[in-house]
C-alpha cells in the first residue's frame, strides 16, 4: 500500500466513507499496533490506544495535510500520543510502595518548562526539510528502527542516517540558545 492509496482513503474517509475507513483500517491497524505494542508493552494498553487513536483519526481525517508528512506518519503520530497519554495516566495512577499513598503530581513549573520546550521543537521540526522531518518523526517518535525507516521511506540505509543525522544537528543548532 503506498501513500497515493493511503491518501486517497483518508480523503474519502474525510467525507464520511465508512468502507474506505474500514479499509484503513485494515492496511495500517497491524503497524499502528506494534507501534503501541513496543511503547506500552501490554496488549491490551496498546489495543486501547488504537481504539481510541482510529476515532480520533475518524474524527479529524479532514485536518490531515499532505504536505507535513505521510497519511501513516500522521496515524502513527495519533497512535503514539494517546500511547503516551496512557503512560502518563499509568505513572499518576501508581502509588508509593511505602506509603500507600498516590504518587505526588508533578511540579506545574516543569509542566510549563516541558510545555515549552515542546512547543520550541515542533517549530525546529518544523524548519527542516521534509525528508529529515518524516525520517526522525519515524525514528524517533514513532520508534522505528533505522532499517524499518528504510523499508518505509524505501530509500538506502546510509540515506536514512543522512537524512536523521543532518536532521538532529539543524534542530541541535535550533535548539541551543
Amino acid at each position: 500500500m503506498d501513500q497515493d492509496d493511503h491518501l486517497k482513503l483518508i480523503s474519502a474517509t474525510a467525507l464520511g466513507d465508512r468502507q474506505a475507513f474500514a479499509r484503513l483500517y485494515q492496511q495500517t491497524s497491524g503497524k499502528l499496533l506494534a507501534v503501541c505494542l513496543k511503547m506500552l508493552g501490554n496488549r491490551a494498553l496498546a489495543e486501547e490506544a488504537i481504539q481510541d487513536a482510529y476515532v480520533k483519526i475518524w474524527h479529524n481525517a479532514a485536518d490531515y495535510q499532505h504536505h507535513k508528512g505521510s497519511v501513516l506518519t500522521w496515524m502513527i503520530s495519533i497512535a503514539r500520543y494517546r500511547a503516551l497519554d496512557i503512560l502518563r495516566y499509568q505513572k499518576v495512577r501508581k502509588e508509593d510502595a511505602f506509603t500507600g499513598e498516590p504518587a505526588p503530581p508533578e511540579d506545574n513549573d516543569d509542566r510549563f518548562a516541558d510545555l515549552d520546550a515542546g512547543h520550541k521543537l515542533s517549530q525546529c521540526i518544523d524548519e527542516l526539510p521534509q525528508e529529515h522531518q518524516q525520517a526522525i518523526h519515524l525514528a524517533y517518535f514513532n520508534g522505528l528502527s533505522h532499517q524499518e525507516v528504510v523499508h518505509y521511506l524505501d530509500k538506502p540505509l546510509g540515506t536514512i542516517k543522512s537524512w536523521i543525522r543532518r536532521g538532529l544537528q539543524q534542530l541541535q543548532r535550533c535548539l541551543t540558545p
